[in-house]
């Protein structure tokens, strides 16, 4: 954020509060007090009314605001995917006054930025419960924003990605053609042109992404409700019981590719019941824990995490 970007959203930010610390305003914006003194200052001969008072913080004169501040593109995107996220996981106390707020949103958005927030909410889907992730990594806050343009704007993202199975990095053309947020994480949806299939990629585990300035049409087809729900389907066709330690609860719901559901707690741990893409993906995952995750149905999955134990058993023998 430029220093003229950040004088605005400083007057917004004591706009909306009555006293505000030197010390919460350099946290918010990411700077130092000293900063915040001397953005203060400058905001003070541009003739905007801000008292300050020691030991108490600063705030703006009574009845002064700034002229209605239109939303970029982005920032209305963010509040519609948020929407989204509140329709999901609250109850109806805060889904109506949340569609309310949208819709007057929606409402005085120009004509460009509608069409751009239309064309995202269709292609961004919510599924499930959240995981005991308090917020997003780092890196899916950093690759979210080009991954939704990439799906607006109809344009190739050239990414390097990080399998799930294995460490090595691989490099990617794909086209986006949405993004869905379940199990407490976001996937880009996309053809991928290496493997020539639909893929759905893990954004935290995109290490580099480059939005192209190639343009590209949509399979012939091609419908993205229809692949979401099929997806859905197939995911469901493999439920999957696991018990976990408290001390891998935590990795678990990270890193699972669906919502963990916690149904009985025994022995230091819980039982938890699951959705998986793969049983053999996920035998190996389960090993992955050592001794502090255990299958438990259905019958298949004890027996693929038994026979590759006892690959790993053989390697070690003497």
């Amino acid at each position: 954020m430029n220093r003229t970007d950040r004088l605005v959203a400083m007057v917004l930010h004591l706009q909306g509060r009555r006293v505000v610390r030197a010390s919460d305003l350099a946290a918010h914006f990411g700077i130092t007090e000293r900063t915040v003194y001397r953005d203060i200052a400058a905001l003070g001969e541009a003739g905007v009314p801000i008292s300050g008072e020691a030991g108490v913080g600063y705030s703006l004169l009574k009845g002064y605001q700034l002229p209605p501040v239109m939303f970029t593109a982005e920032e209305a995107v963010s509040l519609f995917v948020g929407g989204e996220l509140v329709k999901q996981f609250t109850d109806a106390s805060l889904q109506a006054p949340m569609a309310t707020a949208l819709d007057k949103l929606r409402a005085v958005l120009p004509r460009d930025r509608q069409d751009h927030v239309e064309r995202l909410v269709a292609r961004t889907v919510v599924y499930g419960q959240t995981s005991r992730r308090s917020a997003p990594e780092a890196v899916e806050q950093r690759w979210l924003l080009p991954v939704q343009q990439g799906v607006v704007l109809r344009r190739v993202l050239r990414m390097t990605y990080q399998g799930r199975e294995r460490a090595e990095e691989t490099q990617r053309d794909v086209e986006p053609l949405g993004v869905v947020f379940y199990g407490g994480t976001w996937y880009l949806v996309a053809w991928c042109r290496l493997r020539q299939d639909y893929r759905h990629f893990r954004i935290d585990r995109i290490r580099r992404l480059e939005l192209s300035a190639e343009k590209f049409e949509l399979r012939e087809g091609f419908s993205f409700k229809q692949h979401m729900a099929e997806s859905s389907a197939r995911e469901k066709t493999l439920p999957v019981r696991v018990w976990f330690h408290r001390t891998a609860q935590e990795r678990a719901q990270r890193e699972s590719f669906a919502t963990l559901i916690e149904e009985k707690v025994r022995d230091g741990g819980a039982e938890f019941a699951l959705y998986a893409w793969s049983l053999e993906w996920m035998a190996h995952w389960l090993l992955s824990f050592g001794d502090r995750a255990e299958a438990l149905a259905p019958a298949k999955l004890r027996a693929l995490v038994r026979a590759e134990a006892a690959k790993i058993a053989k390697l070690h023998a003497d």
